[in-house]
């Protein structure tokens, strides 16, 4: 095998971004290169290794033996080895041999810019390339007009390992078979968008993925990059968006990862307060350190670029924003103005945020942030951190926390549904009924609803419908569109047996109708996030356990009645007020008979009259199912 020879794929200028926590195409120099050098095809390597002695490339091609092909540290003390070694191939396993310059600790290291990874529990990198020809042109071309905050944004949370599995040996699908049964179904249902929870390759299956090892490869577990590529292919020519779950608040301390990487704490902030989540056990990257913010925001964009992905949910957000986060008194210490919040994160979501808009249009950013920080949607110009949407954790809380209880005494808690009408404008907010909603002893979303099992599947099918029909984008983990009755399990397939079932198979009925009307009807996406498109018409009939509003797009005549019953008591002659004459046409009715429900339904136009109620010039008297929202449209 031939010896490295000097070579580099940086410039002076790329010195100098990587240096000021400004190079956002690190893959493009950093990590392994297949190329071809005065005529000669091989693989260029470079690595981030600024207290190492020496660094060596081993592997399966030099039978692993150390010293044998060393790379050259940069002269520019950027801390850059790199080399040029002929003959190597696609395919070729290898890794990093650091010898640090604190005490001469050596470790093996995978690369952190590896495009693939040995499947776990193995843990060398392999040389590989990103070569594919893309189908979705006319998807990339248009796709702004899909993944804009006034169009439809319903989006189907997907764990790979446990979506589907096959044969008595429980086995995953790969890629290329998620891109047939996948993409089939999330057409029917609906959905406009599919979020992957972490693809990155991570070691422990126990994490679900959030432990990440190779930030720039896909896990080997269901196939080969280009895999994963035709998968997202897929998903975009069948006009669904792919939303990819994005972690740079922690990564393990695995041997082969970026911990201690060079004998130093070179990716994780070296103050351990800051540096370590007590939570899980975990490393927290560096966001002061500039080599480190172009690490992640590369690698963000990374995604963007050669998988195509149409937007990236940030995970834990909260964690990374409050020093305090987790901490006791006497565990954290203040920033420089003694608040708890940390000034370094703050920039690097600004520089994240700003980096991911300037370069690619028609994407969106979303952060999963549990806390009332402000302005986490608005624009950084603003003085936001610049997401484009935010997960409404309170929502969500507070809607399961109502529903869980049973109807007799949900007169005395209304305000748990009607509270956040109070700030759902403060932010771009997504509703999420997420996977950290159905494990760890708090049951399936089915499991929650009180009452016998027709009234169960009536309480998820009016939650479900309260969802749709409530200001903000929408995602709902998988499983829950059909009412699927046991916790998720990440080691097995979902319950899909259960189709088979009227109630269950009306529940994921329901959910392709709900996407249906969300998409279609411009009242309830056209001005999600203003308070011009919604407008109360009753929250305080706390009696009757009945809410009433309307939704509005930017065409008056779109505009929708939304009315929500919560208790299983039918009302006959129920007054509602209206702003306008006209007749109610009932679009959708989470009681059809389809669904599951009774079948009590207005089977006819309603003629409002002109007769004042709930504050309005106009009146009409509905028939309201048990158990039900109820959408109408006046014609």
């Amino acid at each position: 095998m031939n010896k490295v020879q000097t070579h580099s794929l940086f410039t002076d200028f790329d010195i100098d971004l990587f240096k000021a926590g400004k190079h956002f195409r690190l893959y493009e120099k950093l990590g392994a290169h297949i190329i071809e050098v005065n005529g000669v095809k091989g693989v260029y390597f470079a690595v981030w290794a600024p207290s190492a002695k020496t660094v060596s490339v081993v592997g399966d091609f030099n039978h692993w033996r150390q010293g044998e092909h060393e790379l050259q540290v940069r002269w520019d003390s950027s801390g850059i080895w790199e080399g040029f070694i002929p003959g190597i191939e696609k395919g070729t396993l290898y890794k990093y041999r650091i010898e640090s310059n604190n005490g001469g600790l050596m470790t093996e290291k995978a690369d952190p810019f590896a495009f693939y990874c040995e499947k776990p529990p193995h843990t060398a990198s392999v040389i590989w390339d990103l070569d594919y020809k893309w189908k979705d042109t006319n998807w990339m071309e248009t796709r702004k007009e899909h993944n804009d905050l006034d169009k439809p944004y319903s989006v189907y949370e997907v764990h790979l390992g446990s979506w589907k599995r096959q044969g008595e040996e429980n086995r995953f699908l790969t890629y290329l078979e998620f891109a047939e049964d996948l993409v089939k179904y999330v057409k029917e249902t609906g959905f406009t968008h599919v979020e992957f929870m972490p693809v990155m390759e991570y070691p422990y299956d126990p994490s679900w993925g959030y432990q990440l090892i190779g930030y720039f490869a896909p896990t080997s577990r269901f196939g080969e990059p280009q895999d994963f590529m035709v998968l997202v292919d897929k998903l975009h020519q069948a006009g669904i968006g792919v939303i990819l779950d994005w972690v740079p608040s922690h990564f393990p301390d695995d041997a082969h990862g970026l911990g201690f990487f060079d004998g130093s704490n070179l990716f994780e902030h070296p103050d351990r307060r800051k540096g370590y989540h007590p939570d899980w056990k975990s490393l927290v990257f560096n966001y002061g350190r500039n080599e480190v913010r172009s690490f992640l925001i590369s690698n963000a964009l990374f995604w963007l670029q050669h998988y195509h992905v149409d937007g990236l949910r940030v995970d834990a957000v909260a964690s990374m924003l409050y020093l305090d986060y987790s901490r006791e008194e006497g565990e954290w210490e203040p920033n420089i103005y003694g608040g708890r919040e940390n000034l370094d994160t703050i920039s690097f979501l600004k520089d994240f945020n700003e980096a991911v808009y300037s370069n690619f249009e028609g994407v969106q950013t979303i952060a999963e942030e549990s806390t009332s920080f402000p302005m986490v949607s608005r624009p950084t110009f603003n003085g936001g951190l610049g997401f484009g949407m935010k997960w409404m954790m309170g929502w969500m809380h507070d809607t399961l926390e109502y529903f869980q209880k049973e109807t007799v005494y949900r007169k005395y808690h209304q305000n748990d549904l009607t509270f956040s009408m109070t700030y759902t404008y403060t932010e771009n907010f997504m509703l999420p009924l997420s996977h950290d909603e159905v494990v760890y002893g708090k049951k399936s979303i089915a499991g929650r609803m009180p009452g016998d099992e027709w009234q169960k599947f009536a309480n998820l099918r009016l939650l479900y419908g309260y969802m749709f029909t409530h200001p903000g984008t929408k995602l709902l983990f998988m499983g829950s569109e059909f009412g699927q009755s046991s916790e998720w399990n990440f080691e097995s397939s979902l319950d899909w047996h259960l189709l088979q079932y009227p109630f269950h198979n009306g529940v994921k009925l329901l959910i392709t109708k709900l996407n249906e009307l969300y998409k279609t009807e411009p009242a309830l996406h056209e001005k999600q996030f203003s308070p011009e498109g919604f407008e109360w018409i009753n929250y305080s009939d706390h009696e009757n356990a009945v809410m009433s509003f309307i939704r509005k797009g930017n065409n008056p005549k779109d505009d929708l009645i939304v009315v929500l019953n919560f208790t299983q008591v039918i009302r006959e002659n129920y007054r509602i007020g209206l702003p306008k004459k006209g007749k109610l046409t009932e679009v959708f009715n989470s009681d059809a008979i389809e669904f599951g429900g009774s079948g009590v339904q207005n089977t006819n136009k309603l003629l409002i009259e002109t007769s004042p109620y709930d504050g309005k010039e106009y009146s009409t008297a509905l028939l309201l199912p048990p158990l039900s929202v109820v959408v109408f449209k006046v014609a």
